[in-house]
């Protein structure tokens, strides 16, 4: 038996290995395996293992993706994924199995991809990163407006076509791929890049972002499902403006984006106004304030004109206070005079009680002699010297003490007499004023008072003279004014 096999070539563990390995590798350098992803596991180092088991469980096929890949995978992996996982077969002589190492991954049919999407999109929403509450207002007329998308693309030819359309604006391009491996982490970027723009430095921080990317399958747009995205998104402190695809087309980031635009071209829309419009509106606008301001300046207007007919002739309200005036100054000069003459009788009065200097004197001396006769002899001279010496300065103080009471009394007469003389009518007919009196000698202060024929006698201020009313109106000189007092 041992001579049947005796051509078959005799290897070692190590050596029937590694002719297994490059047997594997050879034969199966690159394939395409579909399957649902089992036992996954990230291990520290940052390499992931799992297995992956066809739909109905009979065959297993273990998997190994490398750190540098596993960052740039398509999709997350996780547990019951179904997958369709690119990459080498190759062998594991250490527990003589054989595995495939992963190059690329990407979710196997549309159903996987949505449950995906769907999965996410609740746990994102959980974290409340879709909150209506979050979303902030656009602004009106923007002067920069950012957009990230790709350099190359139809897109921003459509973006900036419709924007020079309706009102030109500033724009930004922070140029990225909009779909493979890198394309979200690169969105993501561009986001965080124009919010960490300084306002008023050497490039212009934007006033809107628009993140917008062309039509295509849930393959091609699933950059913007990413939680990088989502989360670049949903933290912008800029108003960001998603327009992912056509209006059929959903992604995640149009949950988290403050408006969402149904193409990139309504995009452009949302981000400006018509210039022409605007200009429609403004120049409508000053048209209708102008009607406005004329509209209430004829009402104030007409206003003013009713209340001003209502209000009396201003000829009449100074006749009435002149006439007013007239009687309150004949009632001053009565009020006056009678003021001085208290006055002055109060005056001689005081005056009456009052007692010359010499008299008070001579009554000092006769009491002094009196008290020098009771003196005697000896104290004589002294008491005389004494009593001298008061005398002389009650004397001196007397006469000081009524020198200044007479002096206020003539200063108080002075000032009376002052105004009285500026109330006196004839200081009136010395400004060109007349005193009109008739035969009685009553004052004449109306014209109604003095018909035709009426004798008048007229006072001047420096004499009087004879007039008879003929009853014609005098005409007035010319350059003479018109008089605005009346006759006294």
């Amino acid at each position: 038996m041992a001579e049947a096999f005796a051509n078959v070539p005799e290897y070692t563990v190590g050596e029937l290995s590694n002719v297994l390995k490059r047997t594997v590798e050879d034969r199966f350098g690159r394939v395409r395996v579909r399957g649902e992803i089992s036992g996954f596991k990230r291990h520290t180092s940052g390499h992931l293992y799992f297995a992956l088991k066809d739909t109905e469980g009979k065959a297993v096929l273990d998997a190994a993706c490398f750190r540098n890949v596993a960052q740039r995978l398509a999709i997350r992996p996780e547990d019951g994924l179904e997958v369709v996982a690119t990459g080498r077969i190759t062998t594991y002589g250490e527990r003589s199995k054989y595995q495939i190492i992963v190059e690329a991954m990407e979710a196997a049919g549309i159903g996987a991809w949505l449950a995906l999407l769907e999965d996410r999109r609740k746990k994102l929403d959980a974290e409340g990163l879709f909150d209506p509450t979050r979303r902030k207002p656009l602004p009106f007329l923007p002067e920069v407006i950012g957009v990230v998308t790709s350099p190359t693309g139809a897109v921003i030819r459509d973006i900036l076509h419709r924007l020079a359309d309706r009102f030109p604006r500033r724009v930004l391009v922070w140029p990225v791929l909009v779909q493979g491996e890198g394309a979200a982490l690169q969105v993501a970027r561009a986001i965080d890049g124009f919010n960490a723009l300084a306002p008023g430095g050497p490039v212009s921080r934007p006033d809107v972002i628009i993140v917008a990317r062309g039509g295509g399958s849930i393959e091609d747009l699933w950059a913007f499902n990413e939680e990088v995205v989502v989360r670049a998104a949903a933290a912008s402190a800029i108003p960001l403006i998603s327009a992912i695809g056509h209006e059929t087309d959903t992604t995640l980031i149009d949950f988290a984006a403050d408006v969402r635009a149904p193409t990139p071209t309504a995009a452009a829309e949302m981000a400006v106004p018509v210039r022409a419009e605007l200009v429609g509106r403004t120049l409508d606008l000053g048209r209708r304030l102008v009607l406005a301001l004329g509209r209430g300046l004829d009402r104030r207007r007409t206003e003013v004109t009713g209340l001003g007919q209502r209000l009396p002739e201003p000829q009449r309200l100074v006749e009435e206070r002149a006439q007013r005036l007239d009687h309150a100054l004949s009632g001053l000069r009565r009020v006056v005079a009678l003021w001085l003459g208290e006055r002055g009788r109060r005056l001689a009065i005081v005056a009456g009680h009052l007692r010359h200097p010499r008299e008070v004197v001579e009554a000092k001396r006769a009491r002094l002699a009196e008290a020098a006769g009771a003196l005697r002899p000896r104290d004589f001279a002294r008491e005389l010297g004494r009593r001298q010496d008061e005398i002389g300065r009650l004397g001196a103080r007397m006469a000081d003490a009524l020198g200044r009471r007479l002096e206020r009394a003539g200063e108080r007469v002075a000032v009376q007499a002052r105004l009285l003389d500026g109330l006196s009518y004839q200081q009136v007919l010395a400004r060109g004023f007349v005193l009109a009196r008739d035969r009685a000698g009553q004052p004449v202060i109306s014209a109604a008072a003095a018909p035709p024929g009426t004798a008048l006698t007229l006072t001047f201020h420096d004499g009087e003279r004879a007039a008879t009313v003929d009853g014609a109106r005098a005409a007035r000189p010319p350059g003479v004014p018109k008089p605005q007092g009346t006759l006294l």
